[in-house]
């Protein structure tokens, strides 16, 4: 019997496979995953023993739980002057499920999707799934910003959706406001939808696609508390769109999923209550002195300003950037991701959202092995 046709090729994420390495090796300093090393808060692990000590342990809404879609929304316009409400929000099994309904439901076979490379290997995956083609735009030479001019290029009749992502995984680059507005431009006269994927934005506040209000009825952004309240394994992440969108999507959502554990939602809104600036303050520092060591080894990289990702260029180190991380996992003991894994071959992601000591570790480790090539 022949499985879905979309499926043909489908693999295990890159940054998983090339962990998993690290792991089978042994003695690896793990720079490849970006999960936060801290542990969730307390005030949030707390929320969610209440919850469970208190029987909150039924059927929410599709939606989520109300609740939390209202201190969402009071949250979204606090902080980034969003205007959506709690029923045009809703709640889904972290960032990961938001993009997979966003771009399933919005994308025919033949579609065409843009994604500006390098990218999380995620968005080519779901596009792929759908039916749907992705095009990659590629932003090596534009200092991993798209340009808009050859966004323009690079729309067509079939083009439905544009994703973006800023703070950007995996170079850490925030896009200038500049940049978006040009691109809103485009948006706004050829009609096409964007999928904002802002889950970095809690650790590194700055300019996102979202707010050009006007084009509210053509965005779709995603969130997620993964990232900013060191909640990964909740998973738990929220999807905002126009009321028309949110009801499509959540028919969708209903269906995969039916809701999320209604005790993780409880916790979501003592996550929103807790100030995460201290361990964003951590990952900058990190950024910053990585930055610095990678720049002394004489690996070009680009300065990151969000996000807890470098990605520095190594193609003059080895044929394929695959075989300089799998060398580096078996010889070295550090353990990066390839470039390939992003859409961008020739360079490598590295994850800083550990502590200090381990980052450390695996830099010396790394600076030792670019010696010796």
């Amino acid at each position: 019997m022949e499985l879905n046709r979309n499926l043909d090729g489908l693999r295990i994420s890159g940054i998983r496979r090339y962990n998993a390495l690290a792991r089978e090796v042994g003695g690896c300093v793990l720079l490849t995953l970006g999960e936060p090393h801290f542990d969730t808060p307390r005030p949030v692990v707390d929320a969610c023993a209440a919850a469970l000590a208190g029987g909150a342990t039924h059927y929410t809404e599709n939606r989520g739980d109300a609740e939390l879609r209202a201190k969402i929304a009071e949250f979204e316009a606090k902080t980034r002057h969003l205007s959506y409400s709690p029923d045009e929000i809703l709640i889904t099994a972290g960032a990961t499920e938001a993009i997979y309904d966003a771009i399933c439901a919005l994308t025919n076979p033949g579609d065409e999707v843009i994604i500006p490379t390098p990218a999380f290997a995620l968005y080519e995956t779901v596009t792929r799934i759908a039916g749907a083609t992705p095009v990659p735009l590629d932003t090596s030479d534009t200092g991993f910003v798209p340009s808009p001019e050859r966004l323009a290029r690079c729309i067509t009749p079939k083009t439905k959706l544009l994703v973006l992502n800023s703070p950007n995984n995996p170079t850490g680059v925030i896009y200038p406001a500049e940049v978006l507005e040009k691109i809103g431009e485009i948006v706004e006269k050829t009609g096409i939808f964007v999928l904002s994927d802002d889950v970095y934005w809690g650790l590194s506040p700055c300019p996102t696609f979202p707010a050009l209000t006007r084009l509210k009825p053509q965005i779709l952004a995603v969130q997620s508390f993964s990232k900013p309240y060191a909640m990964t394994g909740w998973r738990i992440g929220y999807l905002m769109a126009s009321q028309a969108l949110a009801d499509k999507i959540n028919a969708l959502h209903a269906h995969v999923l039916t809701c999320v554990s209604s005790i993780v939602q409880r916790a979501a809104i003592a996550a929103l209550d807790f100030d995460p600036s201290d361990m964003a303050a951590q990952y900058a520092c990190n950024r910053e002195y990585a930055h610095s060591r990678l720049l002394t080894m004489g690996l070009p990289t680009v300065q990151p300003a969000g996000a807890f990702y470098l990605f520095p260029r190594v193609s003059q180190l080895c044929a394929s950037d695959e075989e300089f991380c799998t060398r580096l996992i078996r010889e070295a003991r550090v353990a990066l991701v390839p470039g390939s894994v992003f859409g961008a071959p020739g360079y490598a992601r590295l994850s800083c959202c550990c502590d200090r000591l381990t980052l450390c570790a695996g830099l010396d480790r790394l600076e030792a092995y670019i010696g010796k090539l």
